[in-house]
Formats: structure tokens, sequence, C-alpha cells
């Protein structure tokens, strides 16, 4: 049994040497490669055993974490499987942040080399240039990589063994590392290869398309692994590109697809044409978050099912829940019926179950011996984070949900304090730290507001300080030094003046009250709509 992300590779190498590992289309590589890109398991297998030979000679293995920057490009496939089979963890590196983040995640994640595309070494060596004691830096393209900081452990990696540490911003400032052991992934192809239902994959026949970054887990956990487990093709792009999306799906052959609530709407929005229905090629499509209103609009325009699936970074397949099976009650933010594999609860804010069909927050485990399996092993540095997630014995999600009588899930709202835009999460905390210091501002607190395209958008809900102006231009500038230290997609699309923050007896901030104020304040002469300067200020080509 294979109990590697390496393993797992090899044994569908094996057995499916000339299928199609990568396919990625020449519009999602034309910055880098001219026409599309096609590599089978064998060529995969031999690059990736190139790659170990370099690491291996440097002196990596179990014990080191090594930071990619290598976006959706072959390369991450390579490095990340050279590295596994030596038992180096990986932390992917999310390339559209500002070299200040970039920066603290290597520190925290004490990374011992950084991994860059070769147009990326401005960026890498700038967040380089910002740490105390950098690890070294070498380019995906190179020929050798420098020696190892300090001998690895010796230790045959295995499935405890550290895979991934993968970085999710939660209710706290700073983004957690998320700890994840080659169980975690290897489960999770086991997870997606036997689900069956409305998801059954075939083996050595499916090409699964997606637009998701690597440096989160729905990209790295389940469709590579599901991929990978059953022999089939991963057709990576750089991202979602609604006007050639349709395109890459027919051109690439996509029999699966993965998708984030926003793109749907945006899809939706989009002149028909005769070509919409692909019934006959695209069996589903994988994902969460499609906007209940557009679901059913969606599956009968384009023939085929949206399967709404609920999962964390922290839960992997230990806890996830998936509507593979009918009723799908489309329309309802159903994400379907726990399986036998997860326990599950209902609480509300005290911790008392709920009353049967009362929304409260879900909890969950695995059900068996092991209450933890297929979740992540913890979050680093951050004993007393991990022990509050697992208060009880049960991971506690943060989302609240409802259950209806045939014991269908039905999503309500978030508890936790945290942002979700077109599939990032957002700490508010995190952003509310950026502004801190704005001159303009005499108290400031962030919050969520309804986005009908990307679900939720970030609001910065500003207390003025006297004699500055409840301007457009005072607006921007607040957004500006939200994006000069954040990726774009943390800053505020809206900011509104108001003329004070509710507060408890404490005076902390009534988080509650104040996402029930937001759509009113939004609505109010007082605030300004900024989403239009909320765009990647550099696009690096991920595929």
């Amino acid at each position: 049994m294979a109990s590697t992300v390496h393993q797992v590779f090899a044994r569908s190498s094996a057995r499916f040497p000339a299928q199609p590992f990568l396919h990625i289309p020449a519009p999602a590589c034309s910055a880098y490669h001219a026409g599309a890109i096609d590599i089978s398991y064998a060529e995969m297998s031999s690059r990736a055993a190139s790659w170990a030979a370099v690491y291996a000679a440097a002196g990596y293995g179990t014990g080191h974490r090594v930071a990619l920057a290598l976006a959706n490009r072959p390369a991450f496939f390579e490095h990340w499987l050279a590295l596994n089979a030596l038992g180096a963890s990986v932390v992917p590196v999310n390339t559209e942040q500002r070299p200040a983040e970039i920066a603290w995640q290597l520190e925290h994640s004490e990374s011992v080399l950084f991994v860059c595309l070769s147009e990326l070494e401005a960026l890498a060596a700038e967040s380089l240039s910002l740490m105390p004691a950098a690890p070294a830096l070498m380019r995906s393209d190179a020929g050798s990589a420098p020696m190892a900081p300090f001998p690895s452990s010796n230790a045959p990696p295995g499935a405890a063994t550290e895979c991934a540490l993968l970085y999710t911003s939660g209710s706290t400032g700073k983004p957690k590392g998320c700890i994840l052991p080659n169980d975690y992934f290897t489960r999770f192809g086991e997870w997606y290869a036997n689900i069956g239902g409305l998801c059954s994959l075939r083996h050595g026949e499916e090409r699964l398309i997606t637009p998701l970054p690597l440096s989160h887990m729905n990209a790295m956990a389940t469709s590579a692994m599901g991929m990978m487990e059953t022999g089939g093709c991963i057709v990576q792009l750089d991202r979602f590109h609604p006007s050639g999306w349709w395109d890459a799906v027919r051109s690439s052959g996509a029999t699966v697809v993965h998708y984030l609530g926003v793109m749907p709407a945006i899809l939706l929005g989009m002149e028909p044409t005769p070509g919409d229905e692909l019934s006959s090629q695209v069996r589903f499509g994988f994902g969460a978050g499609v906007n209940p209103r557009h679901h059913a609009p969606f599956e009968k325009r384009f023939g085929f099912p949206l399967i709404e699936a609920w999962a964390m970074t922290e839960t992997g397949c230990g806890g996830c829940i998936i509507a593979n099976h009918e009723p799908r009650h489309v329309g309802s933010s159903c994400f379907g019926k726990p399986s036998a594999d997860v326990e599950y609860r209902m609480v509300d804010e005290q911790g008392v179950d709920v009353a049967p069909g009362e929304p409260g927050e879900l909890l969950v485990r695995a059900s068996g011996p092991d209450q933890r399996a297929g979740f992540f092993a913890g979050y680093l540095k951050n004993p007393e984070a991990t022990d509050e997630a697992w208060a009880g014995g049960w991971l506690h999600t943060g989302d609240v949900v409802r259950q209806a009588a045939d014991g269908s899930m039905h999503f309500v709202d978030r508890r936790k304090n945290v942002i979700r835009r077109s599939g990032e999460n957002i700490a508010a905390l995190e952003v509310e730290a950026a502004l801190a210091d704005a001159p303009e501002a005499a108290q400031l607190v962030v919050t969520a507001v309804e986005d009908d395209i990307r679900g939720e958008e970030v609001m910065a809900c500003v207390v003025l300080r006297p004699g500055v102006p409840a301007s457009a231009d005072t607006a921007r500038a607040i957004q500006i030094r939200a994006q000069q230290q954040l990726v774009y997609f943390k800053a505020p699309g809206y900011v509104t003046f108001i003329t004070e923050i509710p507060r408890t007896a404490s005076q902390k901030p009534q988080r509650g009250e104040i996402r029930k104020l937001a759509p009113q304040w939004r609505a109010s002469d007082a605030c300004f709509d900024l989403r239009e300067h909320k765009r990647r200020p550099h696009a690096v080509p991920h595929a």
C-alpha cells in the first residue's frame, strides 16, 4: 500500500506509463512555451527522478522544508514529487503575495531553500532581503542545488512524514501553517477514487481541468491526488480566464471540472453560444460555494451537474462531506449527507447541541479509533490554536450549517471572522493590522459584505480623524495603504465611513452586529465602491 505521495504516483506511473499525466492548453502556457504541454506519467517520473538525484546529492531529505514559488507549472510537480521521494516537505508560495508576506512565511516555516521560477527571481530576492537569516535561493531550472544547511534525519519517508505546509487564514491576524502529512494526501486520493455516485472516477480515463492554485489544498490534494490515484490526467490552467474557459474545457477533452462558486456566476453572465451544452463531454463539476440562485440555471444551460462539497484545509478528507448522490437539493446551499466515515455535531455558541433542523456550528471528526485520521497534523508553532481547533475532541469548523429532515447539510453562514472572497480566506484582523497606522483613520474595523460574483468582499469601516473628509480620495488612499502591504485580494473592495464602531462592554468590536450593519452601510452615500481597483499588480503565468 502506498504511504507517500511519490509512491502513489509511482504506482500509477508503472500501470499507465504512456498515459498523459499533465496537460496545459496553449493559451495557459503561452508566456513560456510554444504550444500546449503534454507530459506522460513516464516522462514526469523521469523528470522527478532527475530532480531527486540533484536534491539527494545536496543532502536534502526528511526534516527539511523547501519553499516552492513555481506557480501552476510543470516544475511544481517535478520538484514536489522529487522532494517527497526523499522525505522533504514543500511549502507552496502564492506568488501574488507581497515580499513582506512571503518573507514572513519563509521565516515562520523555517524553509531551508527557496525554489523559484526564473522570472520570479527578483521577487524572491526582495523577499529574502527582508529576512534576518534567509534560506538559499535556487532557480527551478538550475542544474544543481545548494547544499542543505543541516543533515536530514535519514529516516525513510512514510505516512506520518510531513508532506507539505499550507498556510491558511483563520480568525487570527497572521496565516497559520497547516502541517499536512503524506497520509493526508494519500487518503484524499483514495477518498476521491472511491466516493462513487455522481463523482465516480474511471481509472486511466479522466481528464480533470482546474484553474485553482497549487498553493491551495483543492488543487494540490483533491485534484492532483485524485488523478494520481486513478491514473488520470491533470489539466492545469494558470488561473481562471472566463473568456477562454470553455475553449480550454473543449480543447483539453476535460471530463471533470473543478470550480469555485465565483466561476458559475461569471460564466452564467456571458452571452449564450450554440456550443454551451457539454453533457457529452463533461461528466460532472466538483467544487463549493455556488450561489443557490445560479445552481439550477447553470446545470440546465451547460448540461452537467455541479457537485457541491464541504471541507477545509484542516479537515482534509477526514471531515469532507459531498452531495454526490441524489437528491442534491439544487439551489438550497446543500453539500450532501455525512458518510459513515464522518462523525458530526451541530452546536450553539455555548457548545450545546442544537435541536434538529436548527442551525449550528459544524463540528467533525473521523469515525473509528483514530478520530483525526485524514485531518491536518496541527498548526506549526501554535499548539494553543491546534488545541482550540480540537476542543473537546471535535474539529471546530466555524461554519454554521442546518441539517434537513432527510439528513442533508445546508450551509448557512460562517461564525469565524474570516472573509471568503473568490475561494480565498482573508482574516479581517490581518487587513486591520495593515491599516492600523492609516493617518486618515481614528478607528477602523474590517468585515465581510455579500458579493453576487465573488461570494464576499472586504469592507473597511472607518471612523475618520477630525478634519479628514469622507471623500472618494480618502477612501482610495486607505485602499492603497492596504495594497502596499497585502496581496491584492485582501485589500478592501469597499471603504465606508461611519461615526462609531459598535463595541462590547470590554470594548471589543461587536463583529456579529457589524456584519449585520454592513449592507446598510454599503448603501449609504458614505460608502465607496473600489472593487475596480482590486487587480493583480503582475500576471505571472501559473501553468
